[in-house]
């Protein structure tokens, strides 16, 4: 929250698993055109939220075995669980607010009367959320029964069903939605309400997200014919909601876009760095690219060229040195020196490089401090490795 010293400028909420995440994407390069393009232009003044019905084991799962970048707040469990920043602190106020007329144990005794409903995993059952596994045909109906029986316990709770088989029951003030305007109301009373919000969903469980008053909405290409049946009842007419026609990670670059939120060209469907020079210098930006060209360079998906090495050379201060974390300094020049064996050396191989939470600070006249943790896929996940790195520059 206290991150940024002013509204953001783009705050985008994105559900993970088929929205944000393509698990049908193996070399998952919508994922990656999305991180490219956050981290070189947004990450500085914007705000990345993940919402998703994940519990936390499921969603630290989710971020070992894709290329995800850390988000400034998750919501989680269905919008059960809000926590701040990687060390994922939990929103204490907002665990405060579904107590209200909640009582867990009701819950499991009356929907053990349903022989239909199968329980979820233990790490699926959160202290403000009872997650099971239903067939779609008896679905509608313990929805009705659960909410009349429940409501005679004297409780008042939310029932949502997604994906076709997945039943949550919530605290009524709980929810994806209802996690996101509170979040809204917390910005607001400290002057720091997002000057745009883009959120972002595939699943029924998401389509509390689209009703949330002044926020631009996409539904992705891949979007399931639970939310799209709620869109053509509730919102159809909605200039603010699309549905995107690329899948995934890839529809939300598209909305950003379609709705003017900001620039909407990843670093990684940019074939030449030279034409995208700009007058206002971006140490992100600059990162990026730096990365971006040694995977290609690695990947031989450009020509192997002296000039191109030079050319980097040329673009960078030749004080300039990379400091590991553990204290030793390199040269910027020397590393860039290092590229010319490693030409080609991954080629055919599933070699991905990307930057998370880059951070600038300017230190001096033209000169900049950069962190950021950069990672390096191997072909497996179980290979990834991180490398958080501080990057000295300086330009004149």
């Amino acid at each position: 929250m206290d991150r940024l010293n002013n509204p953001a400028r783009l705050m985008i909420v994105s559900d993970l698993d088929h929205t944000m995440v393509d698990h049908h994407d193996a070399e998952n390069l919508s994922l990656l055109r999305f991180n490219a393009l956050w981290e070189s232009t947004y990450r500085h003044d914007s705000l990345l939220v993940f919402s998703t019905g994940r519990s936390p084991t499921l969603y630290k799962e989710l971020r070992k075995e894709k290329p995800m970048l850390t988000p400034d707040i998750t919501i989680m469990s269905v919008g059960t669980e809000i926590t701040y920043g990687e060390a994922m602190v939990p929103d204490d106020g907002w665990e405060e607010y579904l107590n209200n007329k909640w009582d867990r144990n009701i819950v499991i005794e009356e929907t053990s009367k349903f022989s239909q409903l199968k329980f979820q995993s233990e790490t699926e059952q959160r202290p403000h959320k009872v997650s099971f596994y239903v067939e779609k045909e008896h679905a509608q109906e313990i929805m009705k029964s659960l909410s009349v029986s429940l409501e005679k316990r004297g409780l008042d709770v939310k029932i949502i069903y997604s994906g076709g088989m997945d039943l949550d029951i919530l605290p009524q003030g709980a929810g994806k939605g209802q996690a996101l305007a509170y979040l809204l109301k917390k910005f607001k009373a400290v002057g720091k309400l997002p000057v745009n919000t883009l959120v972002c969903g595939d699943s029924g469980n998401d389509a509390e997200l689209f009703i949330i008053p002044e926020v631009h909405g996409v539904m992705v290409s891949n979007a399931q014919e639970e939310l799209l049946q709620w869109h053509a009842a509730n919102a159809k007419d909605n200039p603010k909601i699309i549905h995107a026609t690329e899948r995934c990670a890839a529809g939300i670059i598209q909305a950003i876009g379609h709705f003017k939120l900001g620039p909407n060209v990843s670093p990684r469907d940019v074939v030449d760095f030279s034409s995208t020079k700009s007058d206002h210098f971006n140490p992100g930006h600059e990162l990026v690219n730096f990365y971006l060209v040694h995977e290609r360079w690695c990947r031989g998906e450009i020509e192997k060229s002296e000039e191109l090495i030079q050319n980097l050379k040329n673009i960078t201060c030749p004080g300039g040195v990379i400091i590991h974390p553990s204290g030793v300094e390199n040269s910027l020049h020397q590393c860039i020196g290092t590229f010319g064996p490693r030409y080609g050396d991954k080629q055919g191989k599933q070699f991905r490089v990307w930057v998370d939470k880059v951070s600038c600070s300017q230190i001096g006249s033209g000169a900049w401090l950069v962190k950021f943790d950069k990672w390096e896929i191997n072909g497996f996940y179980n290979s990834i490795a991180i490398n958080q790195t501080y990057f000295t520059e300086s330009y004149s």
